[in-house]
């Protein structure tokens, strides 16, 4: 299990591979590869994005997430990778992979850990248009999906 926050770029492939390499009682991979859109929900286009984070506790969050995500489901690895800094529409955020022996549990971890990731991880996103920077405040829709986990269990 890993998690990592950084201002580089990933490499989707290499951090796949590292994970199946040399293993074979992994069955099913879950990835999820969040990008960053020129669209929002006003009118004006994004020319960037700036995430913040607060050092060690962002870090701290997010393994705690994937704590949970491995007491819910049998998992045999979990990498997590979020980005910082300015970004433009286009480049990647967020990455997610998940490997299980089963792809119900892969599956249902991956999106586990990202609807905690948008809810509880201290992430500070900006949007930058032509005319203006905002700070993203969190979405009714984030909660709702983090909040359907706190209500069901999965079984090992």
């Amino acid at each position: 299990m890993s998690v990592t926050i950084q201002e580089a770029d990933f490499d989707c492939g290499q951090e796949i591979a590292a994970i199946c390499t040399g293993r074979e009682d992994i069955g099913a991979l879950a990835s999820f590869i969040g990008l960053v859109r020129a669209d929002t929900l006003s009118e004006e286009r994004i020319d960037a994005m700036q995430l913040e984070h607060y050092p060690g506790m962002t870090e701290k969050a997010l393994a705690e997430i994937v704590v949970q995500a491995k007491s819910r489901w049998e998992l045999q690895a979990v990498r997590v990778i979020h980005r910082i800094g300015r970004l433009v529409p286009g480049e990647q955020i967020v990455l997610v992979v998940v490997a299980a022996s089963h792809r119900g549990s892969a599956f249902a971890a991956c999106e586990f850990i990202m609807d905690f990731l948008k809810t509880r991880a201290p992430f500070w996103k900006k949007e930058e248009t032509a005319h203006h920077g905002q700070w993203v405040e969190a979405r009714d829709a984030d909660d709702f999906a983090a909040d359907r986990w706190e209500k069901t269990r999965s079984e090992k």
